[in-house]
């Protein structure tokens, strides 16, 4: 049965999505689209309906490196051929699997040949399936990182590299970028966010007459697919005349030299380091005019390309979500289309400082916390085997990253090809034959997450004393480190008569940080609640996702509601630290206790945890490296 996939031309609304969608259409050396946004809001459907209405592209037949006629790849057998003949195909869409391996993504020696006793043979992989063509990736945010450095790789060079397996093989792997993410799951690394020509940010619908023309659309089609296709057959045809022609007409769009000196004065506004930025904005810009069927870029052009290549490349506080103001760039599209008067050029007194000087436009700040200097880095020494990659800590014989080697293995998880043929080879050169002998496993090293589990104190003891500031400070920057590792990061806070999980595990720090600077404070302290939900919390994602824990707790220490009515709340949470202790959890206190009187409940906390103790002071200081060692049995 023939996949029918929703019309492209039947997507409601949604005009700048299928804008930066189309421009990748008209250009693919825009670099793709990144699509952000929450669920169920057409991201996915509408990057694939897209390939129904691209122009046809010609390629030899059974050729698996889609080769353009004329532009063979040397060694593409199929190509070389005297005979190979050129058909139209419908432009290649590839999905890349979060779990795909790095063989699948870049090819591989070709077992069946290898076996055949034919010479060396490369298999291509999803790179050289997406040349010429899209290259997929649903949720990108959770791609691996090894997968990631494969990607910016090739999408940086245009061509795939491989040295494996005593091979060497190059081949071109000029492809579309698209990606889709929601960003509960955690932000994407900037390295690969930047390879990303545009970004679109995605929402469904808030007039309850468009979601009901969603539904109404929705439900027809997956009633008959083929039947509501043809409804929309000519609106295709229509926008794949139009993409045929852009693409015929952009090579003689004239973008003036005014119009460069705009791009690159709104790079310089916005404060976008990547010149890569100038370099989509000029590109889109001329697509846009293509598009639209015109030679020469206007200024509104511009505008729409900024607004597409811009939000996700401004220099960004930790937590400052992507985007653009809309009201700055109306202001500074306006002054490039008007005479400046005189005197523009220098700042007046209302924005000068005592010094003379101009003030600085942006002083806000996420949270109202002391000046401190470099971010902490907890490095993580643990010895067990490790399933959630990361960036933390060091994992040996991990299931994903770089081979660094083959063991014998009657039973590999992870076949080593090479190593196998060659076993076998060498054991018998005369006949060969693969058995249960010769077969390797292949030994990766990576990076691993942790899970950071923060139980923070929002009692009145901390209210009291105006340390809530100082805290959420030190939060901040545990977990600005956390984002940069790719952790997951759980948020347990603890005031009046019990303890919330105010964050379960997720990796989108953003939303632990937006609940830290709403919480409310003052009440008792509730510390024996909040360790026995930290026990229970790590206990539940130990079990259901392997990912190792470290507990990070903010307090001072002064229990003073137990779990138990006749209990003694002190000696119940020096017990709930010793069943943490018990089970391997690494762990670091951070004392908030301040005053020249101290009890110093927070060092004998850490001490029955097995923990390292630090003030807040001590926290604030410059070049503070923290190593939680531990043992986890998970």
């Amino acid at each position: 049965m023939t996949h029918v996939t929703f019309p492209f031309s039947a997507i409601v609304e949604q005009t700048q999505l299928k804008t930066a969608l189309l421009l990748c259409a008209v250009d693919p050396s825009l670099g793709g689209v990144l699509i952000r946004g929450d669920k169920g809001t057409a991201k996915s459907t509408a990057a694939r309906a897209l390939t129904d209405i691209l122009p046809l592209i010609e390629r030899v037949a059974g050729c698996a490196f889609n080769c353009a006629p004329g532009v063979a790849y040397g060694q593409c057998a199929i190509c070389s051929e005297g005979n190979a003949t050129a058909e139209a195909s419908t432009v290649p869409f590839i999905t890349l699997p979060l779990g795909a391996t790095e063989d699948r993504v870049l090819g591989t020696l070709d077992l069946e040949q290898a076996l055949k006793g034919a010479k060396r043979a490369f298999q291509p992989g999803l790179l050289a399936a997406a040349h010429r063509g899209i290259l997929y990736i649903d949720e990108v945010n959770l791609l691996p990182d090894h997968l990631v450095d494969v990607l910016l790789d090739a999408a940086a060079m245009g061509v795939n590299s491989v040295q494996r397996e005593g091979l060497s093989v190059t081949h071109p792997a000029r492809f579309t970028l698209i990606g889709t993410m929601n960003l509960e799951e955690g932000d994407l690394r900037p390295q690969l966010l930047d390879r990303f020509g545009l970004m679109v940010e995605v929402t469904a619908p808030r007039e309850k007459t468009l979601r009901a023309e969603v539904v109404r659309r929705r439900i027809a089609f997956e009633a008959d697919p083929l039947a509501y296709a043809a409804v929309w057959m000519s609106a295709q045809d229509a926008l794949r005349t139009r993409l045929a022609t852009a693409q015929r007409i952009l090579p003689g769009v004239i973008l003036d030299d005014e119009l460069l000196d705009l791009i690159s004065h709104l790079c310089c506004e916005f404060d976008v380091a990547s010149l890569r930025a100038d370099i989509v904005m000029h590109k889109a810009a001329r697509a846009l005019a293509a598009l639209d069927g015109r030679s020469r870029v206007t200024p509104e052009d511009v505008r729409i390309a900024a607004e597409l290549a811009l939000p996700h490349r401004r220099r960004r506080k930790p937590f400052e979500q992507p985007g653009l103001d809309r009201e700055r760039l109306d202001e500074l599209m306006q002054q490039a289309s008007s005479p400046p008067e005189e005197g523009a050029g220098e700042p007046s007194a209302a924005t000068k400082n005592e010094d003379g000087n101009a003030a600085a436009e942006d002083q806000q700040q996420v949270f109202a916390a002391a000046p401190r200097g470099s971010v902490p880095r907890i490095a993580v020494d643990t010895h067990t085997k490790r399933l959630a990659t990361g960036r933390r800590s060091a994992a040996a014989d991990a299931p994903r990253g770089r081979v660094v080697c083959a063991v014998p293995h009657q039973n590999p998880t992870s076949l080593a090809v090479g190593a196998t043929l060659r076993s076998a080879a060498l054991r018998n050169p005369n006949e060969f034959r693969v058995t249960k002998n010769d077969l390797h496993q292949q030994i990766r090293v990576g990076k691993s997450a942790n899970l950071i589990l923060l139980v923070v104190d929002a009692s009145g003891s901390m209210a009291a004393q105006r340390r809530m500031e100082a805290v959420k400070g030190a939060v901040l920057a545990l977990l600005t480190d956390a984002y940069q590792r790719r952790d997951e990061v759980a948020v347990i806070t603890f005031r009046g008569e019990s303890a919330a999980l105010l964050l379960p595990p997720t990796r989108s720090v953003d939303l632990a940080e937006r609940g830290l600077r709403e919480l409310a404070t003052g009440g008792r302290t509730p510390l024996p609640h909040a360790l026995a939900l930290a026990l229970e919390t790590l206990e539940k994602a130990g079990a259901n996702a392997g990912v190792p824990p470290l507990l990070v707790l903010l307090s001072d220490g002064k229990a003073n509601v137990a779990l138990n009515e006749d209990s003694d709340p002190w000696q119940e949470s020096l017990k709930l630290a010793g069943l943490l202790a018990e089970r391997g959890v690494p762990a670091l206190v951070l004392d908030t206790e301040t005053g020249y009187l101290r009890l110093g409940r927070a060092r004998h906390l850490a001490q029955a945890l097995g923990a390292e103790c630090l003030s807040l002071e001590e926290l604030s200081a410059e070049n503070l490296a923290l190593t939680i060692r531990g043992c986890m049995n998970v």
